[in-house]
């Protein structure tokens, strides 16, 4: 186990559920600092700016409107509302690859799997003309059965649809092959604090099994997004596909806005799939505090930034 996985970030989460600690990275220059690198803006216009910036560089993106577990129903329409302003965007501009990212939550999952159905249906829909890459992120274990149940319920109408899978997740394993035939799957070793015992507590567990998901996901002829900035296992996943015929039709890395920018663009420029996930919004810090938590480093970019604006 190591110390980053098994002590600071915990620490840090925890440290983040602290008003005083969110008023530190929300209302002063140096948090706002913090929150422009990993997120793109507050607003669509921001996000699709950035998209146009990664697209000069030969990188697609994947627009994440932030926001989970909402409370209300007008809430959860809001957030529908929010997907389907940016898909009307998306469609305006049809020189970008730009995908939508969806947290169900964020459209009335805990609430009921019925609500979540009637605001997700209207979205799908709209992603189909022209075709528009949707993708359904995986949050945290509470949630996954009720995610993998809406996700049978719609793909057999809207095939597009993708699902994300954790690696850190001990039932991915099986989850894997409970998984609509063919549906995409953005793989990501996951973020939220969990329980000892649901998810591999340590990096050498969590990395082995983002090893054994992508062998079998690849093996069982899934289009498979490779969400990590770990160099052993892109290395890996390029010798795979790079000896497999046509395989990176199926294949491609994906990374977050402002995390291993110069590892976006190598592997770009060398002529690989990259598509950048372009978080924004006004619901910001929760997604924020977990990227804070992920790397020590970003949490030291968080404090250094604290320390100049004292000076």
């Amino acid at each position: 186990m190591t110390l980053s996985t098994s002590v600071i970030r915990p620490s840090i989460l925890r440290l983040a559920e602290h008003p005083w600690f969110r008023t530190l990275a929300t209302d002063t220059r140096p948090g706002r600092a913090v929150a422009s690198r990993f997120v793109a803006g507050e607003t669509l216009g921001q996000a699709m700016a950035v998209a146009g910036e990664l697209d000069r560089m030969r990188v697609a993106a994947m627009l994440d409107h932030l926001g989970e577990n909402v409370e209300t129903a007008a809430q959860a329409a809001a957030a529908r509302d929010a997907y389907l302003a940016a898909l009307s965007e998306i469609r305006s501009v049809p020189t970008l690859d730009v995908a939508v990212s969806l947290k169900l939550t964020q459209l009335g999952l805990s609430r009921s799997v019925r609500e979540c159905l009637a605001n997700i249906e209207p979205i799908l829909a709209a992603s189909e003309d022209p075709a528009t890459l949707v993708m359904i992120d995986m949050e945290s274990h509470g949630y996954v059965d009720r995610t993998l149940e809406v996700v049978r319920a719609v793909h057999t109408n809207h095939p597009r649809v993708g699902i994300a899978l954790q690696s850190y997740l001990r039932r991915s394993a099986a989850d894997v092959f409970d998984l609509p035939a063919g549906i995409r799957v953005r793989l990501v070793k996951g973020s939220y604090l969990e329980p000892p015992g649901i998810v591999y507590t340590d990096k050498r567990g969590v990395d082995e099994s983002f090893r054994r998901l992508f062998a079998t996901l690849f093996a069982r002829g899934h289009a498979i997004d490779v969400a990590t900035h770990d160099p052993r296992i892109l290395g890996g996943v390029r010798r795979i596909v790079d000896a497999t015929d046509a395989g990176w039709l199926r294949v491609e890395f994906q990374m977050l806005y402002g995390v291993r920018r110069d590892l976006q663009a190598d592997l770009a420029r060398r002529g690989y799939p990259v598509r950048v996930y372009i978080p924004y919004g006004t619901e910001w810090y929760p997604y924020l505090t977990r990227r804070l938590a992920e790397r020590p480093a970003n949490m030291w970019f968080f404090a250094s930034n604290l320390v100049r604006s004292r000076r």
